[in-house]
């Protein structure tokens, strides 16, 4: 039988077909009757193709510059990179085998989010006898806006997590005398040094990558703030994180009129902060749904039908798991019960081709674990894979006065449509570093969702 033959399809017609003339004369017409109008209705109870006429969304803008990290077999690492921003080469390609181990990689990647928690978020001002001053504790956790802060001790502060961005880059990473690792590094060095590329690392690597930083130049003026704050990619690109081949394959969405969004969160976190202006903007020209309670989470993520353009976690979260399996983040609401990438798997892996399609901001103040033993992004990856459009959230454990302002930034915009998340992201990264004097925008990551945008109707009004 072949594949045609299993199709039953739905034809209506309303057309004055004389069904009941002719050599091929209808049995539903019978004998003289009129030409009328029927609708033949009927269902189509075979599907062959098993859901792949839904074809992937195919890019229409790619990346300017894409560089891929491949983990082989026996730990090796495969660096390649394309896109316009570097040159094309005769009979070859931008390609090295690197001499870095995951394990190692992995373990600098925990470090540099150790330290910024440790130097920056923890930052204590003493006085001339190493006493704490009371009056100014842990002043970069406590606000958002660091204008006032002295800047020569801001100063020796980032330039020390901007020389631990270069490191893990380019000389743990990228090291290597072999030809073809410095060829690479160079090529790379150079792209990344311009401003305002869209950048995706295609990587089987789970890097903080707006975190990392170019190589340093050799002047004066590089010692400023605002050299300092240049050299992140964070604030030099749109930056996203991939890994996935085909994360989801289904119908475009449909532009909303009233956006749909969720409000997810423990309501006893961040009542000192901007938290209750965030619920009230993601409430204004839309339908939002509430959930306080891991009941409330599992029934909606049971639902075939979760339908929602926007989810906003505001929780706490921490890492757990047991050896030798990695540790991946656990997140909790008001009631406490773990929510992680497995109760996503569990509940989202009979809805195949869902309206499911979110992009998801992840606000969860976290504890990190010593060493590379943590997945950070299984959670990212089980809601990108079980359909989510992107995840945002931060690298390291992030303070509530900060999250709050960056959540209620990005809310505003994302909810006017006008903008990519990539692109908010990007300018949010450089509103914070030159208005508040703050390097914490660079700290939040996308897994995906580069040109996720909220389709909105002529008549919305986000």
């Amino acid at each position: 039988m072949s594949p045609c033959s299993k199709w039953r399809r739905t034809w209506t017609s309303r057309l004055p077909i004389p069904w009941g003339q002719g050599r091929n004369r209808c049995c539903l017409a019978g004998e003289g009757s009129d030409h009328v109008p029927r609708s033949l209705t009927t269902r189509v109870v075979q599907d062959p193709s098993d859901g792949f006429r839904f074809l992937p969304h195919l890019e229409t803008e790619p990346p300017d510059l894409r560089v891929s990290f491949d983990v082989l077999g026996g730990g090796r690492i495969r660096a390649r990179m394309t896109g316009a921003s570097v040159p094309a080469l005769v009979g070859t390609e931008h390609k090295a085998d690197l001499i870095a181990r995951p394990d190692e990689v992995h373990g600098a990647a925990a470090r540099l989010c150790a330290r910024w928690k440790e130097r920056f978020v923890d930052f204590q001002p003493v006085d001339g006898q190493r006493r704490a001053l009371r009056d100014r504790r842990r002043p970069y956790a406590v606000a958002a806006d660091l204008s006032g802060e002295q800047e020569d001790e801001l100063r020796t502060v980032v330039a020390d997590l901007a020389r631990s961005g270069e490191s893990l880059l380019f000389d743990t990473l990228l090291r290597g005398d072999d030809v073809r690792i410095e060829m690479f590094r160079s090529f790379l060095r150079s792209a990344l040094s311009r401003e305002g590329l869209r950048v995706r690392f295609d990587s089987d690597l789970q890097l903080p990558w707006p975190m990392l930083c170019t190589g340093e130049e050799p002047t004066a003026s590089a010692t400023t703030l605002s050299a300092l704050f240049a050299r992140f990619l964070g604030y030099r690109h749109q930056i996203e994180h991939t890994g996935d081949a085909y994360a989801w394959i289904g119908p475009p969405r449909a532009a909303q009129q009233r956006p749909a969004v969720s409000l997810n969160h423990d309501v006893r976190v961040g009542s000192a902060t901007r938290a209750d202006e965030v619920a009230k903007v993601l409430t204004e020209g839309t339908a939002c749904t509430v959930r306080t309670t891991y009941e409330e989470l599992v029934r909606d993520f049971r639902n075939p039908h979760l339908d929602e353009q926007l989810m906003y976690f505001w929780c706490h979260g921490e890492f757990i798991g047991n050896e030798p399996e990695p540790h991946v983040l656990v997140i909790r609401l008001t009631d406490g019960a773990s929510f992680d990438g497995h109760t996503v798997r569990e509940l989202r892996a009979r809805h195949r081709h869902s309206s499911f399609r979110p992009l998801v901001l992840l606000n969860a103040c976290h504890a990190g674990v010593s060493g590379a033993s943590a997945d950070r992004a299984f959670l990212g990856r089980m809601l990108i894979e079980h359909g989510a459009q992107g995840v945002l959230g931060p690298h390291i454990a992030m303070p509530q006065a900060f999250a709050a302002e960056y959540a209620l930034e990005f809310v505003r915009r994302y909810l006017r449509g006008e903008s990519t998340a990539g692109r908010i992201v990007h300018e949010l990264a450089r509103h914070f570093a030159a208005r508040y004097r703050n390097p914490l925008g660079f700290t939040y990551g996308l897994h995906g969702g580069l040109d996720s945008r909220l389709e909105l109707t002529s008549g919305g009004d986000a």
